[in-house]
């Protein structure tokens, strides 16, 4: 079995506050792309076993795939840790980058073993949100308001179909530092509207772009070259370091893709997903 596990980008993400248990209050918009990392799942005798094409992924029990694996062997109410299957992952999506490369597949992963072990759609989605806030979400693909953590999603109706420039720097941003950075910042007083559901006008934006940026200013440099190359909207996604930019035209696009590429960074070519288009990708 092969499944595919797509990238996402923040259209915006509001910080509204920290809640009690430590974790801050979301008001963000997700949005699918293309760009997507593989999972090979396959029948073999014996333990569970992890293997990647990236040597900086760990393959051990800490990536999101394994402790996926281990919910979904508990949820078919088998006993110990799983065993005989085998999954080789394929990274594309960078890590440390804000796409929710390791959420993705996390979810890729309950979805392909919940149907090889006969796990109900209940225990998926319950599964999915204790292994991570952005999990959810892959779920569900396409333009999505997450509320609370990131993990109350309310499915928005999808925009129209963009080219997605994505700039990747040559260093990453742990979403720790990121959020950390955040609240010893001036952003971190900064006034939040009363309803986290509504999404005024002009709020497309990344309160921690901010903070990450006065860390690396790279990452504003990037933001304002493709400005100045034509995006529609230029931010930094999630918790970075990835920045992205949307663009109408293919032209226009692949002419930014093509010139903001250097020694320090590199440069990748993606469109957005509709929810329709995800859903069926997803799940084969």
């Amino acid at each position: 079995m092969r499944v595919q596990a797509f990238a996402k980008i923040n259209l915006s993400l509001r910080v509204l506050s920290t809640r009690a248990d430590g974790y801050h209050q979301l008001r963000t918009i997700f949005q699918s792309i293309a760009l997507h990392d593989t999972l090979t799942i396959r029948s073999i005798r014996g333990p569970f076993r992890l293997t990647c094409d990236d040597p900086a992924c760990p393959v051990d029990g800490t990536n999101l795939i394994a402790l996926a694996a281990a919910r979904m062997w508990r949820a078919a109410g088998r006993r110990g840790a799983p065993r005989d299957v085998a999954i080789d992952l394929r990274k594309r999506i960078p890590m440390q980058a804000g796409l929710g490369g390791g959420s993705s597949d996390a979810a890729a992963t309950l979805r392909a073993l919940a149907r090889r072990w006969r796990v109900s759609d209940a225990r998926v989605r319950e599964s999915a949100k204790a292994l991570g806030a952005d999990v959810p979400y892959f779920l569900e693909g396409g333009t999505v308001l997450g509320l609370d953590r990131g993990d109350l999603l309310f499915p928005l109706i999808d925009g129209p179909a963009a080219w997605v420039v994505l700039v990747l720097p040559d260093f990453g941003v742990s979403t720790k530092d990121a959020f950390g950075w955040f609240d010893s910042s001036p952003e971190r007083a900064a006034p939040r509207r009363a309803d986290p559901g509504i999404v005024p006008r002009g709020e497309l934006v990344n309160d921690l772009e901010a903070p990450v940026v006065k860390q690396h200013p790279a990452v504003g440099r990037i933001i304002s070259a493709l400005r100045r190359n034509g995006a529609s909207q230029a931010a930094m996604s999630g918790s970075g370091s990835a920045v992205f930019g949307l663009f109408s035209q293919s032209l226009a696009a692949a002419r930014a893709a093509n010139g903001l590429g250097s020694a320090s960074r590199r440069t990748l070519l993606t469109r957005t997903l509709n929810r329709r288009r995800y859903q069926t990708l997803a799940a084969t």
